[in-house]
Parts: C-alpha cells; sequence; structure tokens
C-alpha cells in the first residue's frame, strides 16, 4: 500500500503545474539573484575603497622592525680615558628593534587625491546604477516579449483546434460523397500548416522563457509568465521637458557631470605638486649595545620639508595630460546630453507609430472577426464554400497575431520612453545608490499633461478575449444536376 501510495504522489506531483511568474516576480528575483548586477555590486565595493586609500597617505603612519644580527666580530672599547667600564660597540650577537611612526602635516597633492577619491566613488555609484537600470530594462524586455509569444501560442492552439474540427469533418464528408477530394485535402493542408505553425510558437516560447530564465538565474524555465501590465504615458508631452527631466533623473549623464568634476580635482592635484610638503616623524629604538651614550635605547623626532624645484618638466607634463583630460570629460558630457535628448525624440517617434499600428492592428482583428462571422453565416446557408470558412479563420488568426505583436512593440515602445527618460527602476540620485536592498517603483509617472493613454489592461493577445467560436460543422446542400 505504501508503494502505491508513493507513486500516486510522484504522480500527483509530475502533474502540478508550473508556477506562474508575474511582471513584479521577475524584477524582484533579478535584483537579488541576476548575476550581472552582483559582478555590478562588487565592482562598486572595490571603488568603495578609493577614499580610504586616499586618506591612508595623510593618516599616521606606525612600523615596527626587529632583528637580531650575528657579527663576525665584536668590538668593544676598554676602560680607560672615555668611560670607567668597557663600552661596547659591536656585540657578536647584536639584538635591535625600533618602532617609527610618521604623519604629513602639509600635503597639498593629497587633500586633492582625497577630494577624488570621493568623486571617484560617485561615479562608480552612478555608473553602476545607469547598469543595474539597463539589466532590469533587459528583464522586462525579455519578460514582455515571453508573454507576448505565450498568447501566440493560445491563438495558434485555437487555430489548431478549429482546423482539426473541420478536418474531422470534412473526413466524414468525403466518406458520405458529399464534398470533394480537393476539399479534404485542403482541410488536411490547413492542419498541418497550423500544427507546424504551433510548434514554431512553442518553440519561439521556449526560447524566450529561457532567455528569461538565464536573467534570473534560474536553473531551468519551467515557469508560465502572466500577463504583464502595459505602462501609462502621457498622450503628449513637450519633448524639451522630457529632454529636461532626463538630464535630472539618468545616471549616465549625472555620472558625465561628476566625470568633469574628478577631472578637474585631478588637474588641481597635478599643479599642487609645485608646492612644498611638510612631515613630521618620531623613532625609538633599543639595542643590547648601549654604545656612547651608555644608554640601549634612543629616540628622535625630525621635522622634514622637501620642495621639488625642478623634476625635468615631468609637473608640466602632467600639467597638460590633465587640462587634456577635463577637455575630454567635457566632450563626453555634452555628448550623454545629446543622447539623452536623441534616445527622448526617438522613444516618442517609435511610441507614436506603435500606438499607431496597434490601433491599426486591433481594427484588423475586428474586420477579420466579422469577415469569419459572415463567412460562416454564408456557409451554413449554403452560399460559401469551406475554402472560404478557412480562409477567414486563417486570416482572422493571423490578425489577433498581428495583434498580439503590435501591442508588444507598443509596450515596449513606452518601456523605451520611461528609460530613456530615467524614468523606469530608477532610484533617486541623491539617494544611498551604494545600498543594494533600496528599490524603486519600476514604473514611474513621466511629467506632461495629465491625460494618459490607458495602457494597464493586461497584454493580452486581442481586442475582446473572446476566441473563435468553433461553429457546428453544417451540411454543404448538394449541387443541383
Amino acid at each position: 500500500m505504501s508503494s502505491l501510495l508513493a507513486l500516486t504522489l510522484a504522480a500527483t506531483l509530475a502533474a502540478a503545474p508550473p508556477p506562474v511568474l508575474t511582471l513584479e516576480d521577475a524584477l524582484s528575483r533579478a535584483r537579488k539573484e541576476n548575476l550581472d548586477l552582483k559582478a555590478a555590486q562588487a565592482r562598486l565595493e572595490q571603488a568603495d575603497t578609493a577614499s580610504r586609500k586616499a586618506w591612508a597617505g595623510y593618516l599616521p603612519t606606525v612600523t615596527a622592525s626587529g632583528a637580531i644580527i650575528r657579527n663576525s666580530n665584536a668590538a668593544e672599547i676598554p676602560p680607560g680615558i672615555l668611560a670607567p667600564v668597557p663600552i661596547t660597540i659591536q656585540p657578536l650577537i647584536q639584538r635591535q628593534a625600533q618602532i617609527e611612526a610618521r604623519q604629513a602635516i602639509i600635503a597639498p597633492q593629497l587633500w586633492a587625491a582625497i577630494s577624488a577619491s570621493y568623486k571617484a566613488e560617485r561615479v562608480a555609484a552612478l555608473n553602476v546604477e545607469q547598469a543595474r537600470r539597463e539589466v532590469l530594462f533587459g528583464v522586462a524586455q525579455a519578460y514582455y516579449g515571453a508573454a507576448a509569444q505565450a498568447q501566440a501560442v493560445k491563438v495558434q492552439e485555437r487555430l489548431v483546434e478549429l482546423n482539426g474540427a473541420r478536418a474531422k469533418d470534412t473526413r466524414v464528408r468525403f466518406d458520405a460523397g458529399t464534398v470533394t477530394r480537393v476539399a479534404l485535402l485542403r482541410a488536411e493542408q490547413d492542419l498541418s500548416r497550423a500544427e507546424q505553425d504551433l510548434i514554431r510558437a512553442q518553440n519561439a516560447e521556449a526560447s524566450a522563457k529561457l532567455v528569461l530564465a538565464t536573467l534570473l538565474a534560474f536553473d531551468d524555465a519551467n515557469f508560465e509568465v502572466a500577463p504583464p501590465p502595459e505602462p501609462q504615458v502621457p498622450v503628449k508631452t513637450d519633448p524639451e521637458q522630457l529632454y529636461q527631466a532626463s538630464l535630472e533623473k539618468r545616471a549616465d549623464v549625472a555620472a558625465s557631470r561628476e566625470s568633469v568634476e574628478l577631472a578637474r580635482t585631478q588637474k588641481l592635484g597635478t599643479v599642487l605638486a609645485y608646492l612644498p610638503t611638510l612631515g613630521v616623524s618620531a623613532a625609538w629604538r633599543i639595542a643590547n649595545a648601549a654604545g656612547f651614550t651608555g644608554s640601549n635605547d634612543t629616540w628622535a623626532v625630525t621635522f622634514a620639508a622637501s620642495w621639488t624645484l625642478f623634476d625635468g618638466g615631468l609637473r608640466e607634463a602632467n600639467v597638460s595630460e590633465a587640462s587634456a583630460r577635463v577637455a575630454e570629460s567635457l566632450a563626453l558630457q555634452r555628448k550623454s546630453e545629446l543622447t539623452a535628448r536623441e534616445e527622448v525624440k526617438r522613444s516618442q517617434l517609435d511610441l507614436a507609430s506603435a500606438l499607431a499600428n496597434r490601433l491599426k492592428a486591433e481594427q484588423s482583428v475586428e474586420l477579420a472577426r466579422e469577415s469569419q462571422r459572415l463567412t460562416d453565416v454564408s456557409f451554413k446557408a449554403g452560399v460559401a464554400t469551406y475554402l472560404e470558412v478557412a480562409d477567414a479563420n486563417t486570416a482572422l488568426t493571423n490578425a489577433e497575431i498581428g495583434f498580439v505583436n503590435e501591442r508588444l512593440q507598443s509596450a515596449l515602445a513606452a518601456l523605451r520612453l520611461l528609460r530613456s527618460v530615467g524614468a523606469f527602476e530608477a532610484r533617486a540620485l541623491d539617494s544611498d545608490l551604494k545600498d543594494p536592498n533600496t528599490v524603486p517603483p519600476h514604473l514611474q509617472p513621466l511629467p506632461g499633461e495629465t491625460g494618459t493613454r490607458n495602457l494597464e489592461q493586461p497584454l493580452q493577445g486581442a481586442p475582446s478575449e473572446q476566441p473563435v467560436q468553433q461553429q457546428p460543422a453544417q451540411q454543404q446542400p448538394a449541387p443541383q444536376p
């Protein structure tokens, strides 16, 4: 009985449906498990040590050392005029230890280096934030693509079911002698073509799920995707207003601005190399040889100033190089701003085209559905043939698949517009970008008019969720002699 129960339980578990993955679940898992994000976070932790390294040159350093030396000969001054006791100059076995501390007092170059280190950490944090947004945008694209492929599979399954029923009915009618063999061959061809299209759609869905599973660090793609909501975007928005918003929200633009400040600070450091430096050091030593002082331990405090008067033109070359880096950073900043403007305008144009194509696809579905209905009515009345009914069903299926694709393109165009403005998975740039646990809303409203296109419906396969109705096959009237 236990074996039977185990087999029953195994069969039940094997027949359990796969888990359903939502867009929120996908983005949440990507934030925690995506390998690219983990690598970016590790790079940020590496860059976070720049300020500590810079401060290490200005904070005091303490070193300790010790040694045991076996000399070839011992040196000793006997008692006499210099001292009433022998003076050991070099013992045969010499033991010594030393502790030394150093502190920079005036170091202009280090001042600039410390300031530049904080700016470098800020640039690294902004670059990692931009990488995080790009990775999550790729996850969202993959999710929307997998959802669209799942809807395409459903449309193809309805067509296969419909063509299978009609092929079976046509076989019965052919055996009864009411239709020709041409009609039977056409029905079988339509069924075979629909089955091939279904296989291609299923393989495309499996491929899209594999891409999504890789981004989410899943071992396999055994999951289903829920229809995601489409983002809301303003109907009409001034491109200049969106451009100004992108300058404030985009991490890459902010990183280019910080890079300019970093280059200027580094140039200041090269200029400060012309100034002198001042430092202090203290040392305490102990040895088993007292020497002329008669004491085994000694200490010394040293104030030292250094001023390089001429170094062969090295500082002048460094200043010229730093000036060129400032010019390069300014050019890259301008390029990032122009790129932001171009992406905002192009995303608006792409969204307008996608919405127009989606509207036409929606109208095509309605026309194809009405044509299929009228053809079916004509077939019942004996006016239309089976070939006309099959063509109408195929046209309706193609229109529904076209609508799925156009709705996907409109959703992706809206996501690209949000991304170009810096409103997709965007954490506030004035927040702690080094904290990986900060979770922003993945869709943020765009500046613009209050009227928005209502795109909150899930991504479905057709304007209405009514599938193609499978009308019962009617007997076609026998041809009149």
